[in-house]
Protein backbone atom coordinates (compact mmCIF):
# COMPACT_ATOMS: atom_id res chain seq x y z
CA UNK A 1 0.00 0.00 0.00
CA UNK A 2 1.36 3.42 -1.19
CA UNK A 3 1.24 5.69 2.00
CA UNK A 4 2.36 8.48 3.50
CA UNK A 5 5.17 8.77 5.60
CA UNK A 6 3.69 7.87 9.22
CA UNK A 7 6.25 9.87 11.07
CA UNK A 8 5.40 13.29 9.30
CA UNK A 9 3.01 15.43 11.03
CA UNK A 10 0.20 15.07 8.20
CA UNK A 11 -0.10 11.57 8.54
CA UNK A 12 -0.43 11.75 12.41
CA UNK A 13 -3.74 13.04 12.22
CA UNK A 14 -6.89 12.07 10.78
CA UNK A 15 -7.91 14.61 8.24
CA UNK A 16 -11.78 14.06 9.53
CA UNK A 17 -13.38 14.13 12.31
CA UNK A 18 -15.49 11.15 13.58
CA UNK A 19 -18.29 12.74 13.66
CA UNK A 20 -17.72 14.74 10.48
CA UNK A 21 -19.11 12.37 8.02
CA UNK A 22 -15.94 12.51 6.19
CA UNK A 23 -17.03 15.76 4.37
CA UNK A 24 -19.47 14.06 1.66
CA UNK A 25 -23.05 13.54 2.24
CA UNK A 26 -22.98 10.39 -0.65
CA UNK A 27 -20.73 8.43 1.14
CA UNK A 28 -22.90 9.39 4.43
CA UNK A 29 -26.30 8.02 2.80
CA UNK A 30 -24.63 5.32 1.25
CA UNK A 31 -23.08 4.41 4.30
CA UNK A 32 -26.47 4.66 6.64
CA UNK A 33 -28.60 2.93 4.30
CA UNK A 34 -25.74 0.02 3.41
CA UNK A 35 -23.25 0.13 5.05
CA UNK A 36 -21.68 -3.60 3.58
CA UNK A 37 -20.94 -1.17 0.01
CA UNK A 38 -18.43 1.14 2.51
CA UNK A 39 -17.20 -1.39 4.67
CA UNK A 40 -16.68 -3.76 1.34
CA UNK A 41 -14.42 -0.83 -0.28
CA UNK A 42 -12.20 -0.27 3.24
CA UNK A 43 -11.47 -3.64 3.27
CA UNK A 44 -10.23 -3.88 0.01
CA UNK A 45 -7.90 -1.29 -0.27
CA UNK A 46 -6.57 -2.18 3.28
CA UNK A 47 -6.38 -6.12 1.86
CA UNK A 48 -4.21 -4.80 -0.82
CA UNK A 49 -6.97 -6.20 -3.18
CA UNK A 50 -6.54 -10.12 -2.23
CA UNK A 51 -9.90 -9.84 -0.75
CA UNK A 52 -12.84 -8.41 -3.43
CA UNK A 53 -15.60 -5.69 -2.14
CA UNK A 54 -18.27 -7.77 -3.00
CA UNK A 55 -16.84 -10.56 -0.66
CA UNK A 56 -16.09 -8.13 2.27
CA UNK A 57 -19.50 -6.54 1.94
CA UNK A 58 -21.65 -9.60 2.06
CA UNK A 59 -19.47 -10.99 5.17
CA UNK A 60 -20.13 -7.65 6.57
CA UNK A 61 -23.61 -7.75 5.69
CA UNK A 62 -23.97 -11.39 7.13
CA UNK A 63 -22.54 -10.46 10.58
CA UNK A 64 -24.78 -7.63 10.64
CA UNK A 65 -28.21 -10.14 11.00
CA UNK A 66 -26.60 -11.08 14.27
CA UNK A 67 -25.45 -7.50 15.21
CA UNK A 68 -21.89 -8.77 15.37
CA UNK A 69 -20.72 -6.94 12.29
CA UNK A 70 -18.67 -4.19 14.23
CA UNK A 71 -15.94 -6.59 15.43
CA UNK A 72 -15.14 -6.78 12.12
CA UNK A 73 -15.30 -3.50 10.96
CA UNK A 74 -13.29 -3.02 14.47
CA UNK A 75 -10.62 -5.19 13.48
CA UNK A 76 -9.92 -2.88 9.91
CA UNK A 77 -9.78 -0.14 11.44
CA UNK A 78 -7.19 -1.36 13.59
CA UNK A 79 -5.39 -1.96 10.01
CA UNK A 80 -5.77 1.15 8.17
CA UNK A 81 -4.59 2.56 11.60
CA UNK A 82 -1.73 1.12 11.70
CA UNK A 83 -0.63 1.50 7.65
CA UNK A 84 -1.52 5.34 8.05
CA UNK A 85 0.17 5.62 11.59
CA UNK A 86 -2.89 7.30 12.74
CA UNK A 87 -3.67 7.57 16.39
CA UNK A 88 -6.59 5.72 18.08
CA UNK A 89 -8.83 8.66 18.09
CA UNK A 90 -11.48 9.37 20.18
CA UNK A 91 -11.04 6.00 21.95
CA UNK A 92 -9.85 2.80 21.08
CA UNK A 93 -11.22 1.20 17.99
CA UNK A 94 -13.92 -1.64 18.95
CA UNK A 95 -15.63 1.73 21.10
CA UNK A 96 -15.64 3.83 18.10
CA UNK A 97 -17.06 0.94 15.89
CA UNK A 98 -19.58 -0.26 18.44
CA UNK A 99 -21.30 3.26 19.53
CA UNK A 100 -20.82 4.50 16.18
CA UNK A 101 -20.37 2.52 13.70
CA UNK A 102 -21.70 4.99 10.45
CA UNK A 103 -19.57 8.04 11.46
CA UNK A 104 -16.43 5.29 12.01
CA UNK A 105 -16.92 3.95 8.42
CA UNK A 106 -17.79 7.83 6.74
CA UNK A 107 -14.16 8.67 8.90
CA UNK A 108 -12.22 5.87 7.04
CA UNK A 109 -13.66 6.22 3.85
CA UNK A 110 -12.83 9.13 3.51
CA UNK A 111 -9.36 9.35 5.26
CA UNK A 112 -8.53 6.60 2.23
CA UNK A 113 -10.06 8.81 -0.12
CA UNK A 114 -8.36 11.69 1.07
CA UNK A 115 -5.07 9.46 0.92
CA UNK A 116 -6.37 8.93 -3.18
CA UNK A 117 -5.91 5.25 -1.92
CA UNK A 118 -9.17 4.11 -3.02
CA UNK A 119 -10.12 3.10 -6.66
CA UNK A 120 -10.49 6.16 -8.84
CA UNK A 121 -13.97 4.31 -9.55
CA UNK A 122 -16.62 3.07 -7.72
CA UNK A 123 -19.28 1.54 -10.22
CA UNK A 124 -19.16 5.82 -11.73
CA UNK A 125 -18.08 4.97 -14.97
CA UNK A 126 -14.87 6.67 -14.55
CA UNK A 127 -12.16 4.26 -15.36
CA UNK A 128 -11.45 3.58 -18.89
CA UNK A 129 -12.19 0.37 -20.30
CA UNK A 130 -9.83 -2.26 -20.34
CA UNK A 131 -10.52 -3.63 -23.51
CA UNK A 132 -7.45 -3.13 -26.02
CA UNK A 133 -8.08 -0.25 -28.16
CA UNK A 134 -9.12 -1.86 -31.99
CA UNK A 135 -7.34 -1.34 -35.13
CA UNK A 136 -8.70 1.30 -37.55
CA UNK A 137 -10.95 0.22 -40.12
CA UNK A 138 -11.09 1.29 -43.73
Amino acid sequence: MNVEDPNSEEAAEWSVELCGCGGDVGTCLLTCCVPCVIFGQIAQVLDEGSSSCFLQGCMYGLLMACSCHWLLSCAYRGTLRRKLGLPPLPCNDCCVHFCCEPCALCQEHAELKRRRLLPTSQGNGSDPPHAPPQPPTM
